[in-house]
């Protein structure tokens, strides 16, 4: 029973550790998909304390993994864990029953699980749990008890202060389809694959399955002598790739090729809400903008505003680059920053940057474009 308590223990731990560091090493991505559940469950006023509870919750669950995989306070910390099981096996079953939110994001964007997948996920833990939680009192540390709480406490400081961190300039580790070193204009369009399968009118014997329309339709015989049976096998060989960005201009015009294909140095400032957008950051980067033009590198902003409140936001800031609409949730994917700058080559992101930490043109210049 002992080795089945260690096993629970550090399988228990290692799940709840990674899901809490994917989570808190992102928290505006986090933070993104608590906005969705207090948008659907009407409770808007909560919105505004939306980062401070992703770090709490992040951190609960980090700490809870530490404290499963070392051995430590499990006694104490053995009702938390249960009771923050319970919440979150709840709210994914009416999500996976209701399809409330289409990614609750419970491993971040690191891993990608359905609302079924999730709840599922959840009650083989929550199994796990329940037997870690009767046995509690079984577990017993190997350091004194002050010792242990004081080592909680350091995990605690430092991982809320990578939070912090990664919420006021970009996360330490970066899972999105937008990271750096990622080619973001080369996608596969394989075709989508349709699978047959047909029964014998006669016999009722079920047909191996086929591949359409690798099957015999020109033989009027066997056509007359099988028949489909059940619903097409359907797989996309292009599912669970990158959402795809789409830009258009003023007069409706796709103009994604110039800016992601551009065989030169691209700069692209994300801004996906510009009521929200931090306004000295923009117009900091205002002569980045011209000395980066002056060069012949290509200057435009992504946002998510419709033209008019773009040419309102022009004459007040006096931007005079060139603006492109896209989705928000393809922004907020390219960048967690409002404004974020990012500088791609040839569709490969070669650098990302917080609006905290935008550069000046002349280090950029330096680093990237005097080495080519």
């Amino acid at each position: 029973m002992k080795i089945i308590r260690t096993v629970l223990r550090l399988v228990v731990g290692l799940v709840f550790i990674f899901s809490g560091f994917v989570k808190g090493v992102d928290p505006l991505g986090t933070v993104y998909r608590m906005d969705d559940y207090f948008t659907v469950f009407g409770t808007l006023w909560a919105i505004p304390f939306a980062l401070y509870l992703t770090i709490f919750l992040c951190t609960l669950e980090f700490i809870l993994g530490v404290s499963l995989l070392l051995n430590l306070r499990i006694r104490m910390l053995a009702w938390p864990l249960l009771l923050v099981m319970i919440y979150f096996t709840v709210l994914t079953f009416f999500d996976a029953v209701l399809n409330l939110v289409p990614d609750c994001g419970c491993f971040g964007e690191a891993i990608k699980l359905t609302n079924v997948q999730t709840f599922l996920k959840n009650l083989v833990l929550m199994a796990l749990i329940v037997l870690i939680f009767i046995s509690r009192k079984k577990f017993h540390g190997i350091l004194p008890v002050k010792t242990e709480s004081a080592v909680l406490l350091l995990f605690i400081a430092a991982f809320a202060g990578m939070s912090v961190y990664s919420y006021r300039h970009l996360p330490l580790v970066d899972f999105m389809d937008w990271k750096v070193g990622k080619q973001v204009n080369k996608r596969s369009s394989e075709p989508v694959k349709v699978f047959l399968k047909f029964k014998n009118i006669k016999t009722g014997e079920i047909s191996r399955e086929y591949q359409s329309p690798d099957y015999p339709w020109k033989d009027s015989v066997w056509m007359s002598e099988w028949k489909l049976y059940g619903s097409p096998r359907i797989s996309d060989p292009n599912a669970g790739q990158a959402m795809v960005l789409r830009l258009s201009d003023e007069a409706g015009n796709d103009v994604t090729g110039t800016v992601i294909d551009n065989p030169g140095f691209q700069f692209i400032l994300v801004a996906y809400d510009l009521d929200a957008t931090d306004r000295k950051a923009f117009l900091k980067i205002l002569p980045f903008y011209k000395k980066a033009e002056s060069d012949g590198c290509s200057f435009v902003c992504l946002t998510s505003a419709d033209f008019p409140q773009i040419r309102k936001f022009r004459l007040t800031t006096g931007a005079a680059f060139k603006f492109y609409s896209a989705d928000d949730v393809v922004l907020k994917i390219m960048v967690r920053s409002n404004p974020g700058l990012i500088l791609i080559k040839d569709g490969k992101v070669l650098e990302k940057w917080h609006f905290n930490d935008f550069p000046s043109y002349t280090e950029v210049k330096k680093k990237y474009i005097q080495q080519q």
